[in-house]
C-alpha cells in the first residue's frame, strides 16, 4: 500500500479483531461499508491466543459464537487458545474481513473535513468513524501495597500464566476474587506446597444453571457507571463465581477459604493486620484489566470521573467513535450485540453526512 499520496480513505477503522472487533467487521460488511480492521496481535484469536495451554476449550467460560458462523466440533480437552484462534482465522476468511497485522495503532486524531485520523505501523487512515475494539489484555491491572518492592518471590500477573507447572512444590499467594483467580487455584493447588486466596471482599458464589437473566444486573450496574463516565468494572467479576462440580470438589478440600487484603508484603510473603504472616515463593495476581484505550487520548474523550461516557456505544462527546468490547460489553454476548448496534450508528451518521443540505 502507497501511502506517499496520502492517508488511505474509508468509512470506518475498526482497532482491533477479538470478539467485538469482529462481529463490528461481519455488520459492516453486510452494509456495503468501506472498511479496514487494524490488529496489533499476531495472529487471530483476539486474547485467547495469549491463554495459557492448560486452560481447555471444555474448562473455558465466555467463549460465544461470532455473529453468522457457530463454533462447532471443538474438542473440549484442546487448549481454549487454539481453538478460538482457529475459529477466528476461518471466520475471517469466511467472511473475507479485511484484516491487517501486525498493525500497531499509536494514536487516533481530529483530521479534516469531519474526518478522523487512525495512525499506525502501517500508515494512515483517514475515516469517518472509528470502531475501538482494543479490549483489556493489554493493560494488566497490577495493585500497590507497601513493601511490595522488598519480596524476594515471583510476582506474576494473570496476563503471565502459563500453566501450574512452573509453581510445582511453591507455596503461592493469589490474590484476586474474579474467575481467573479461581482458575489458577483450580490449576496450582494439585501441584503446590501450599496454596493460600486473598481478595478483597468475600466471594460471591453462583450455584445453580446460568440462565438467560444471569448477569443481566451486573450488566447494568456496569452500564450505569459507564453512562455516568466512571471507568468500567468487569461484567464477568460482578456476576459472581460459578460453582463447577471441580469448583465444589475443590471448596471441600479447602482451596477456596478465603483469606481478606493483607496490610502489606514482606521479604518473605505477606502480613495482615491482626499481626498473622503467610510465605510465600510467588504471589500471582489475579487482579484484571483496564481498557486499553490510550490512543484515544488525542480526541479528549475522557470525562472527569476518568472513563468515557459512552450513549449506546458511541462516545457521548464524538459520536463518530464507537465502542465496542468496552464496559457493558465487555462480554462475548455483549460484544455481538453491541457490534450490531456500533454499525447501525454508522450508517445513520453516515446517511447524515451524505445526505443533500435544504435550503
Amino acid at each position: 500500500m502507497n501511502y506517499l499520496s496520502g492517508p488511505r480513505e474509508v468509512d470506518s477503522v475498526v482497532i482491533g479483531s477479538g470478539q467485538a472487533g469482529l462481529s463490528a467487521a461481519y455488520f459492516l460488511r453486510r452494509a456495503g461499508l468501506d472498511f479496514v480492521v487494524l490488529d496489533h496481535s499476531p495472529g487471530p484469536g483476539g486474547a485467547w491466543q495469549f491463554r495459557w495451554p492448560t486452560l481447555t476449550y471444555g474448562k473455558a467460560h465466555g467463549v460465544h459464537d461470532l455473529p453468522g458462523m457457530a463454533l462447532t466440533g471443538a474438542p473440549e480437552g484442546r487448549p481454549a487458545s487454539d481453538v478460538v484462534g482457529e475459529y477466528f482465522g476461518a471466520y475471517e476468511r469466511a467472511f473475507d474481513l479485511p484484516v491487517l497485522r501486525p498493525v500497531e495503532v499509536t494514536a487516533v486524531r481530529e483530521g479534516t473535513d469531519g474526518r478522523l485520523l487512525v495512525e499506525s505501523s502501517a500508515g494512515v487512515w483517514s475515516t469517518r468513524t472509528v470502531v475501538n475494539a482494543t479490549g483489556t489484555w493489554d493493560r494488566p491491572f497490577w495493585p500497590r501495597y507497601p513493601g511490595q518492592e522488598t519480596f524476594r518471590g515471583r510476582q506474576l500477573h494473570t496476563a503471565q500464566f502459563r500453566g501450574p507447572d512452573d509453581f510445582a512444590g511453591e507455596r503461592v499467594i493469589v490474590v484476586g476474587g474474579g474467575a481467573s483467580g479461581t482458575q489458577h487455584l483450580l490449576e496450582i493447588a494439585p501441584v503446590a506446597a501450599a496454596t493460600h486466596w486473598v481478595t478483597r471482599r468475600p466471594p460471591v458464589w453462583h450455584e445453580g444453571p446460568v440462565g438467560e437473566n444471569w448477569g443481566r444486573e451486573a450488566v447494568a450496574r456496569v452500564e450505569e457507571r459507564v453512562s455516568r463516565g466512571l471507568p468500567p468494572t468487569s461484567v464477568v467479576g460482578a456476576t459472581g463465581l460459578l460453582v463447577t462440580d471441580a469448583v465444589r470438589a475443590a471448596r471441600e478440600r479447602g482451596v477456596f477459604d478465603r483469606l481478606p487484603m493483607f496490610a502489606r508484603i514482606t521479604p518473605t510473603g505477606a502480613v495482615w493486620a491482626d499481626g498473622s504472616t503467610v510465605d510465600a515463593d510467588t504471589i500471582l495476581w489475579a487482579t484484571g484489566f483496564r481498557a486499553a484505550i490510550d490512543h484515544l487520548a488525542p480526541l479528549r474523550l475522557r470525562e472527569p470521573g476518568g472513563g468515557i461516557r459512552v450513549e449506546d456505544t458511541h462516545a457521548a462527546r464524538d459520536p463518530r467513535v464507537q465502542l465496542v468490547g468496552y464496559g457493558p460489553s465487555a462480554s462475548t454476548v455483549g460484544a455481538n450485540r453491541a457490534g450490531r448496534t456500533a454499525v447501525r450508528n454508522i450508517r445513520r451518521l453516515l446517511a447524515a453526512d451524505r445526505a443533500p443540505a435544504t435550503v
